[in-house]
């Protein structure tokens, strides 16, 4: 367990993590979530909504919230599910992972209750291993039927990144790829850009991503590098200027300065048997972003040097 403990208003736990160079990360067993993320400088690089509510059970709006066994209104259940609203505990057994170091990660669990299996009838245990080093925040999310039978489930981490200014962004590593658009109905559609661009609502579901993708941060002259495995979707969402007015958790201008770029497993869900595990894994690091002739090398921005 981190000896680094604070405690919330509502007395549930605050973990900190640390590393050397002096990146940290808060993260609540409310809804197993990190919170904050902060480089060597005390940058934070996660965006907190300016009307956050931090009062069980609602979620909170903001960091990474964790979606599951549904993504947003893909489904009959709450939106994205249940398991953001719910208090997780210290896992004491993280096996088949590498044991951590207590300082930098933690390991949580969040197992099915009766109360759960009422909502949606099948037993699970959810597992998470978060952990920072310098530049990369990393979570391992894990899944495990317990259950009799074999269950189908959707996962993502819901990325809400801080950025200077939204219409100075860009998303690369998603062209030419088929998108449903939730503004659309779900509807269907291929990428045309080059990047995504902002400058209105945007709410995508990306199929058969890569697994590396590029947020492009000009005026910070900054990348965040999203890296994941077992995650094949990326959402990309920002509710602009109306829809941020409707969503009482949230700032009026709180738009310009977030966009959530998510790893996802979502469309086709994921399917598994009795005593299986399914497992996922995403990457958030910072690049510097470097500039010719004014534009980015996105060769270096995705490729990087490996």
């Amino acid at each position: 367990m981190p000896l680094n403990l604070g405690n919330d208003g509502d007395g549930s736990s605050r973990i900190i993590l640390t590393e050397p160079r002096g990146s940290t990360a808060e993260v609540l067993l409310f809804g197993g979530q990190v919170i904050s993320w902060k480089n060597e400088r005390r940058e934070e690089l996660l965006y907190m909504s300016s009307k956050a509510q931090y009062k069980p059970p609602k979620a909170i709006r903001g960091g990474i919230p964790v979606c599951f066994p549904q993504f947003g209104n893909f489904g009959g259940l709450e939106r994205h599910g249940f398991v953001r609203n719910r208090f997780w505990s210290y896992d004491e057994d993280p096996s088949p992972l590498s044991p951590a170091n207590k300082q930098s990660s933690v390991d949580l669990i969040l197992k099915s209750t009766e109360d759960d299996l009422k909502t949606w009838p099948h037993s699970f245990e959810l597992r998470i291993r978060i952990s920072i080093s310098p530049g990369k925040l990393t979570l391992i999310p894990r899944v495990r039927n317990i259950d009799s039978k074999a269950f189908s489930f959707m996962f993502a981490l819901r990325n809400y990144l801080y950025v200077s200014d939204i219409s100075e962004v860009r998303v690369e590593g998603l062209e030419t790829l088929d998108y449903l658009d939730n503004l659309m109905g779900k509807e269907r559609f291929t990428e045309q850009a080059d990047a995504i661009t902002f400058d209105g609502e945007v709410d995508r579901v990306y199929l058969n991503t890569p697994t590396k993708i590029a947020v492009i941060d000009h005026e910070r002259k900054r990348t965040i590098e999203l890296r994941k495995e077992g995650m094949p979707n990326a959402v990309v969402w920002n509710p602009w200027d109306k829809k941020a007015k409707t969503i009482a958790d949230m700032g009026d201008e709180d738009y310009k300065t977030m966009l959530c770029v998510d790893s996802g497993a979502i469309e086709p869900p994921v399917l598994l048997k009795p005593r299986e595990e399914w497992k996922g894994r995403q990457e958030l690091s910072i690049v510097s972003s470097s500039y010719c002739s004014g534009q980015l090398d996105p060769r270096k921005v995705l490729y990087g040097d490996n």
